[in-house]
């Protein structure tokens, strides 16, 4: 294959880079503002999709992440390239402390009482896919299916983070509206100013070419001198 790699990389490599891009966080963030800041659009579209793309990073689709966003960027007529690089902003780095923010603040919204640390919701969440997939099984088994632990994350973890998610997601998204509008607007006036005077330097420089070949040209053949002379 002319794409695959000379040294495959492992499973624990992959979930490394995953984790920990190989080039660093700086480099990653830096390629996606670089790949923003060129998009073939206008900037309003764009600034639309990082819109879409930002708000999708706060409710728990996951998995389904690129999917909402490409869907909301179509649905406001936004830039969907821009809304699929807007969810990288949701990571394994980030995601545990939107997860916090989100639970902790639609507990309060719902008058929630319940201890919130991050251990909690992963035994939450630990227990609901066990039993999740114990109730798949169970249908090809004939094993009785339970569904306590998946009522009770229901209503303690997924309608809280649902709840909870509305409002920081606004304001985020709202903010990368504001902030990257002005920014990519300004990009691109300064991106065209500089290729047309690019192409206007392009334009001199073939213009005095032709010139600088005919007095080249004159002067091998002997134009100048003297009529007469042999």
């Amino acid at each position: 294959m002319v794409f695959k790699r000379r040294n495959p990389r492992s499973y624990a490599q992959v979930v490394r880079d995953f984790v920990y891009p190989r080039g660093g966080i700086r480099r990653s963030v830096q390629y996606v503002l670089h790949r923003m800041r060129r998009l073939p659009d206008q900037p309003h579209r764009i600034a639309r999709g990082i819109f879409a793309g930002t708000f999708v990073n706060f409710p728990p689709v996951f998995g389904l992440q690129m999917l909402s966003a490409a869907a909301l960027a179509w649905v406001i007529r936004g830039n969907i390239v821009a809304a699929l690089l807007a969810t990288f902003i949701s990571n394994p780095l980030t995601t545990p402390f939107i997860a916090m923010l989100c639970l902790k603040l639609g507990h309060w919204m719902l008058g929630i009482e319940a201890p919130m640390t991050f251990m909690t919701v992963y035994a939450a969440f630990t227990e609901a896919g066990l039993q999740l997939w114990h109730n798949f099984s169970a249908m090809f088994t004939g094993e009785l299916a339970h569904w306590d632990k998946l009522e009770n994350f229901f209503w303690f973890i997924f309608w809280p983070y649902t709840v909870g998610s509305i409002l920081p997601g606004l304001a985020a998204s709202a903010a990368g509206y504001y902030l990257t509008l002005p920014l990519i607007n300004a990009y691109q006036k300064l991106r065209a100013t500089r290729l047309r005077e690019g192409a206007a330097r392009r334009h001199a420089l073939k213009s005095r070419l032709p010139g600088r070949r005919g007095a080249e040209k004159s002067a091998s053949t002997g134009d100048d001198d003297a009529p007469g002379t042999p």
